[in-house]
């Protein structure tokens, strides 16, 4: 008789959890987003939230981020836990008299706070936020003067700069070019190659198809999740409403 080695029959182990979501609610001003939603986050992944506006992405990453309060439910993170959270690009931030590195910088508020001079390992941190997003070049430009594809990447670096490992990004290629897309996206891959927890809401399809998990939003609730393969499929779309 041949025994099968109980690692070879095995089912591979599920991913580590980096965020666990569970009954969450939210909202704003006694208008509620969010309805009992259910869901895991896995680390060290690149998970795509996609749905129509006004399904929940937002409030959800907010949610995620810590900057909005859940009125019911809860998010569980590891204690020490300070996610990264990188909003949609404002106006307020171009107007201010920002460099790019004065902007990276600040992502090392959270660790030094922000009227403490930055060690050695901070200015390090700084450089190689910006050297990895491909803006050294750019460390004295004004916020003001650059594309939407830099400007992007400069919020990305001050994220990075921060040293978490937890990625919350809102729409990061909206308003840019395929080729600035095409960037980011494979950047964020490269993230979580290195052991990043990233999560993105976002409009691109094709952006979701090449991330590891997906958590599909429709009225605030969760439609599905899962793969791309399983949970972009053309049935759930169709539900939702969303095409290529």
């Amino acid at each position: 008789m041949v025994v099968t080695p109980a690692s070879a029959t095995a089912a591979p182990a599920p991913p580590t959890a980096r965020v666990e979501i569970d009954g969450l609610c939210a909202g704003y001003a006694r208008r509620p987003v969010l309805h009992g939603v259910t869901a895991t986050v896995p680390a060290g992944a690149v998970t795509a939230l996609v749905g129509p506006n006004g399904s929940g992405k937002s409030t959800l990453l907010s949610a995620l981020a810590g900057v909005l309060r859940p009125t019911g439910g809860t998010v569980r993170q590891p204690p020490d836990s300070r996610p990264a959270f990188v909003p949609q690009r404002g106006t307020a931030a171009t107007a201010l008299p920002l460099t790019v590195r004065r902007t990276v910088a600040m992502g090392r508020w959270a660790e030094r706070g922000p009227w403490r001079r930055l060690t050695r390992a901070d200015h390090a941190a700084v450089e190689s936020a910006m050297a990895r997003l491909g803006i050294a070049d750019l460390a004295e430009r004004q916020l003001a003067e650059l594309s939407g594809g830099q400007h992007r990447r400069a919020l990305i670096a001050q994220a990075l700069a921060q040293g978490s490992d937890l990625l919350l990004l809102d729409e990061p290629g909206t308003g840019l070019d395929a080729d600035a897309r095409a960037g980011i996206d494979a950047l964020l891959c490269d993230l979580a190659a290195d052991g990043v927890t990233v999560v993105q809401a976002t409009h691109d399809l094709a952006a979701a198809r090449r991330a590891d998990h997906v958590l599909l939003l429709r009225d605030g609730r969760l439609h599905a999740a899962g793969p791309p393969r399983t949970a972009l499929t053309a049935d759930t779309l169709t539900a939702l409403w969303l095409t290529d």
